[in-house]
Order: C-alpha cells, then structure tokens, then sequence
C-alpha cells in the first residue's frame, strides 16, 4: 500500500505529517511513501532527504489518491471531495466539536483515525499526539515569555550588584505544565505552579518548582484520565489563590483546558493588579483563554503594560522537532496497524486504542467511541476485614508490651555500648582517642549529610562516595602487608568492600549517563 504526506495548507502552519527518518520507518513497514513537493520546506526537511529516505516526490492529487493519507491538521473541503471509498486518513480531526467533517468523511467511505482522539491509557502513550504537542508548547511558552520579559531569569551576582530570579507562576500541571515548568526552573527562575489534582504535586516538585496549596480546591482526577470542571466553591477558593499568585509573578503560564474548554483562571481585575513589565502565556487560547483579556492568536499589552500572548502556533513555531515527534506518533500507530510489517493496513476494531481513534469507517460514524476506563493511579483499597474488638484490643495490648520490651533492650544495649566506649577511651593510649574521636564524628556527620540529601542529588553524591571508597582502598592495600593477621585481614576485608562499591557506583553512573545520550 502507499503512503501520502501532503503539504499542510492551513495559513502559517510549518509543520509535516513525516520527516526523513520517520519514512524510513514506514518505508521498513513495507509501505511505499509519497511526499509532497515542499512538504517539509518550512520544517527545514528537504526533498531531497525524503527521497534519500526511499520516498518519492509527487504533486497533491498523488498524495491524496494514496491508500493512506497522513497529515497533521483537518483537511480542507476540497481535499475531502478528492477522498475516495476504501482510502484511510489519518490527521487530527477534532471529531468532538467538527461533527460535520466526520460525516462527510463517512459520506465518502473514508475510513479516518483521529490524531488526538487517543484513549488516556499507558498502551496509547507513544501515539498521542496532544502529549507531543503539549510538551512542545509548554517548552516554546517560556521561550515567548522569556523574550517578551525586560530580566534575566537567572538571578545575578555582579560587581555592580545583584539582581533577583525571575518568579514564575504556572497553573495547570499537565503535559504543557511540567514541560513549563522544567524549562523556566532550568533557566534559574524561581517556579511556583498550582494544580487542582493533588496527586501531581510530587511531580511539581520533582521538576524544580513548588506546588502552591489550595485548601478546598482539591479534586481527583476523572474516571476518563481528564480534571474535571470546578464547583462554585472551587472556583471562588481558586481564584483567591490566583490573585495572590499572580500579583507576585513576573510571568504567569496558564495552560487549564476541561476537554477542550479554556475555563476562566486570571480576571481583569487579577491582571490590572500585576506589575507593569510582567507576562501572561495563555496555553488555552485555543479553546477561548484561561485569562479574560486574552485574544486567541494575538499579543496584547494592557493599560498597566502587562504583556498577554495568546499565540496558538507555539508548536509550529518549533517545526523541526514538533514535525519529528508526531511523526513519531504517526509511525507508532500504523506500528499497530500493521501486525505484519508487509505494508498492509489491518483495522482491528476490538483493540480499544484503534476503536477510540476510529471515528468514520465503511460509510458509517463511529464516534464517539464506547468509553474506556483510565487505570486509577493507586488500586482501590480492598475492603475492611471485620476483627473481632476483644481481639482487637489483645493485639493492639501485646503490641505495646513488645514495643516497650524492645524499647528497654535498645536503652540497655546503648548504655553497655557507651560504657565499652568509656572504658576503652579510659584505658587506650593517647593515639586512640585521637582517632576514634574522629571516627565517631565522621560517623555522625556522614549521617547526618546523607539523610538529608535530596533524592536528586543521589547519583553526585554517588561520585562522592567512590572517592571516599578509593582512598578506603588506597590505605587498606597499603595495611595489607602489616605484620599482624588482624590488621590484614581487616585490611582485606575493607579493600574488598571498597572495591565493590567503586565497580558498582561507575557501572550505575555509567547506565544512568547512557539515558542522556542522544541517538546517531
């Protein structure tokens, strides 16, 4: 079968539906790949690297008679009245609020698999489109406030003096959110970010940024994988945390969207009280802005000079990678189409994913598609055994003796213990002392320092200990010769220790700086 990849015709847009290396990869699927003359001219991808690739070049009407016709947006009227029986489309297709497209792609026996109607589920990860998008966005949205920003991010330390960190404010922490939030935290800003689910406030936090508390606004997540719409009581306690956040923020990133709804998070009595110089990204332009005085597509400056971009291009604004990544994307779902790696389209309706993305097939709608459950981040708690309360009171009574006996052998095993280490301070030559006071504070500083290191910072202290072990192995192989059995032995037994955790702390380090590599 073959492949089309037209040329996007949507104003502005810079993206392709495929790249030079994803073709290669549907190429080794067994499909013979068509792309459209200047294609990806604008995503800086030649022609010349896709017929390098195994494609071929071709006008629009080639591509779009192709068995298979990927793209990354809605095609246009035209483009659809060209679409014949038995042909598979595959685009973002807005089948929730484009109704009417999906039923003349039905009307023409089109078979068309929506891009960003992927199921919420771990298996349709690699496929999902927004993700991809999102992340991009996110990442192009500190970019945008960076430039539009008069300071640094970082703060400075000069001879002329020093100059504070820009304070970031991100709402929302999906894809585009922590992809925000990553982005101005490793530029040195100080990130703050809210988000209605508590669940992910570990995620804030692992990203660089603190997650701001709500009392009151908490929800869960939906059985669907998506927030859902606030209460009155939620959005009154919200928007009394937005007002102070913002007002302190420098730049303030809003990315809320509930299916495809922008809900109201920044008023115009919010935005009025910022300071002159600051920015507000609003993420959810598209679906009508987070924030009241946004104007999807548009930059705006208000009259205390605040500065609102309501860009909705952000991932075209970074076609390169963006291109590569749905490519991707695209590359992974006809993975799933195409069990047999021999360039032949098998639509399996019982899969849940390719159901959930199937919204036209055989001249029939099916969309929407039968909802599919999202696995809940914890399984659900079995339900209470029923215990017998006299039993219940005779386990919690033995459970208290044993603690206390096992509390009277710690005090009496510390009180030996240190009645050993006076008696051998006592009785021991000066040199003792002097080293076996060194020996207990290290012990003591050393655990105190580990056990209060963030997790992050595991894998530097990780070098720091290999150190500490190669000097350990450098004076025990210079002991190991000592005339006394004890010493060499005691020797030995700290080479060996040592040894074990040098190897094991450069393989671990050496694994782990494998995930950074980037590919050939």
């Amino acid at each position: 079968m073959r492949i089309g990849v037209p040329r996007e015709t949507r104003p502005g847009e810079r993206l392709v539906a495929a790249t030079p290396r994803t073709v290669a990869q549907l190429v080794g699927l067994g499909y013979d790949v068509v792309v459209e003359r200047g294609a990806g001219k604008r995503a800086s991808y030649p022609d010349e690297a896709y017929v390098e690739a195994g494609a071929s070049l071709g006008d629009a009407a080639q591509v779009w008679g192709a068995d298979v016709v990927t793209a990354v947006n809605s095609p246009s009227a035209e483009q659809v009245a060209s679409l014949t029986a038995g042909q598979t489309l595959i685009a973002m297709l807005a089948p929730g609020s484009n109704e009417a497209l999906v039923q003349q792609l039905a009307d023409h026996g089109v078979t068309a698999l929506a891009l960003d109607a992927v199921p919420r589920i771990s298996r349709a990860q690699s496929l999902d489109v927004l993700s991809a998008m999102s992340n991009v966005a996110g990442y192009r949205a500190v970019v945008e406030s960076a430039e539009e920003y008069g300071g640094m991010f970082a703060g400075q330390v000069t001879a002329a003096g020093k100059t504070a960190p820009a304070s970031v404010f991100v709402i929302g922490a999906g894809v585009a959110g922590l992809a925000a939030i990553g982005t101005a935290a490793s530029l040195g800003a100080q990130v703050r970010a809210f988000d209605v689910r508590p669940e992910v406030g570990e995620q804030i936090e692992s990203m660089g940024a603190e997650f701001v508390q709500a009392e009151g606004a908490r929800q869960e997540v939906s059985t669907d994988g998506y927030a859902s719409a606030l209460t009155a009581e939620q959005e009154r306690l919200t928007a009394q945390m937005y007002a102070a956040e913002s007002a302190r923020a420098d730049i303030v990133i809003t990315t809320a969207l509930v299916r495809g709804r922008a809900p109201r998070t920044l008023s115009a009595e919010m935005v009025a009280a910022m300071r002159p110089g600051s920015v507000i990204v609003d993420l959810a332009a598209s679906g009508g802005g987070n924030c009241e005085l946004t104007v999807p597509g548009e930059r705006v400056v208000t009259d205390n000079g605040v500065v609102i971009l309501g860009y909705t291009d952000l991932t075209s604004r970074m076609p390169k990678h963006t291109s590569q990544l749905v490519g991707t994307n695209i590359v992974n779902l006809l993975k799933l189409l195409t069990p047999g790696s021999d360039g032949q389209v098998v639509l399996d309706l019982d899969d849940e994913v390719l159901r959930g993305m199937t919204v036209a097939r055989a001249g029939e709608v099916l969309w929407p598609p039968p909802s599919v459950a999202v696995s809940a981040a914890a399984p659900a708690a079995p339900p209470a055994p029923v215990v017998d309360e006299a039993q219940a009171a005779l386990d919690a009574a033995t459970a208290l003796d044993d603690a206390r006996r096992r509390g009277t052998r710690r005090a009496v095993g510390y009180a030996l213990a240190a009645v050993l280490a006076a008696l051998a301070i006592t009785f021991s030559p000066p040199a003792f002392v002097g080293h076996f006071t060194v020996f207990a504070l290290a012990v003591v500083v050393g655990y105190y320092v580990i056990s209060n290191v963030s997790h992050s910072l595991h894998t530097p202290l990780m070098a720091q200990t290999n150190a500490i072990s190669g000097i350990i192995l450098v004076g025990a192989l210079l002991q190991i010769g000592d005339s006394s059995w004890v010493v060499t032995t005691i020797a030995f037994v700290a080479a060996a220790l040592a040894s074990v955790n040098i190897f094991g702390g450069f393989l671990v380090a050496y694994r782990m700086i494998g995930m950074f590599r980037k590919e050939a």
